[in-house]
């Protein structure tokens, strides 16, 4: 347990947004994808998601950890099939904005949904690192009401909204993690990730990644970063991460990428090379691969979903 206080102490957990959504039409989303951990809450209606269309009805959540893609279908399990491209350039068809009043009127099917960071000392996203799958939340009355608490807040005008919002997202991810233990969920994937704390190096190699994300990040660099040998630093790295070291830099790279495109107007060529790419081409075909859309739509994306 002393491993599991450790890790939420070390959690920087920052709100990125949140949103009352409504079903114009049901969808079926293949590889539906965020970057941002994404819990979801249903209001109304029903939500089916993973290989097996497992069910999420009225008052229950799901989490989606950022990272990881899922089939996922609003409304109804059977509706028609699209690709996530193709979803976030037609996503008004589907998915729309809702006041408060319509959240709360039974004939309006919809869910409401917030978006947060949560990084183990501010360096490697906590959730995406344990490689779990989405999961369904049921039976929680506290997440439920944090979500909605969440919401309120950030739709309100009233002094102090911020603070609030940023202590209530720090008891939702605190209260995810209880509910992963309190149902030992992903038991095993959360003590392999204490091994975080029995190595200061490793430590280091995070903490030099993040403020180098566009510079020399080889192996050599990376050994000489934490004191072992080049040959070694691959596999003491992997040992204690479950990931290859050029792998982890490559999806810290592209998350960089990702908030450089949602928060500024910088070309996408200048993007590249800022979180380390001098070949503009090889960025983009690596960033699809990654999040299976273009960069220049990944920018678009924000005014979609927004609207």
């Amino acid at each position: 347990m002393e491993d599991y206080n450790k890790i939420i102490e070390s959690l920087g957990v920052r709100f990125i947004k949140s949103r009352n959504i409504k079903i114009a039409k049901s969808i079926t989303i293949n590889n539906f994808y965020d970057v941002e951990n994404t819990i979801i809450i249903v209001n109304n209606g029903d939500i089916y998601f993973g290989p097996d269309q497992e069910k999420v009805s009225e008052g229950d959540m799901l989490f989606i950890p950022g990272g990881k893609s899922l089939n996922i279908s609003f409304g109804s399990s059977t509706a028609p099939a699209i690709n996530n491209d193709e979803f976030i350039s037609n996503k008004k068809k589907y998915l729309q904005n809702a006041s408060e009043s319509e959240i709360n009127d039974y004939d309006v099917d919809g869910f409401s949904q917030v978006m947060f960071e949560a990084k183990v000392f501010d360096s490697v996203n906590f959730f995406s690192s344990l490689n779990i799958t989405p999961f369904a939340i049921k039976g929680s009355s506290l997440i439920a009401d944090l979500i909605r608490l969440i919401i309120e807040e950030d739709n309100s005008v009233k002094p102090g909204k911020n603070r609030i919002i940023k202590l209530n997202t720090e008891y939702l991810v605190v209260e995810i993690i209880r509910y992963i233990l309190d149902n030992r969920l992903f038991v095993e994937q959360l003590v392999t990730n204490s091994t975080y704390f029995k190595d200061p190096r490793l430590i280091d190699i995070f903490n030099y990644i993040k403020e180098n994300i566009g510079g020399d990040l080889s192996n050599k660099v990376l050994a000489r970063v934490a004191n072992v040998s080049e040959d070694y630093v691959g596999q003491y790295f992997k040992m204690l991460t479950g990931i290859n070291p050029q792998d982890y830099i490559e999806y810290q790279r592209m998350e960089a990428a990702v908030d450089l495109l949602r928060t500024t107007k910088k070309s996408i060529r200048d993007i590249g090379k800022e979180v380390g790419y001098k070949d503009t081409a090889y960025f983009c075909r690596r960033f699809k691969m990654m999040f299976g859309i273009p960069a220049g739509k990944m920018r678009r994306r924000e005014s979609l979903i927004n609207v």
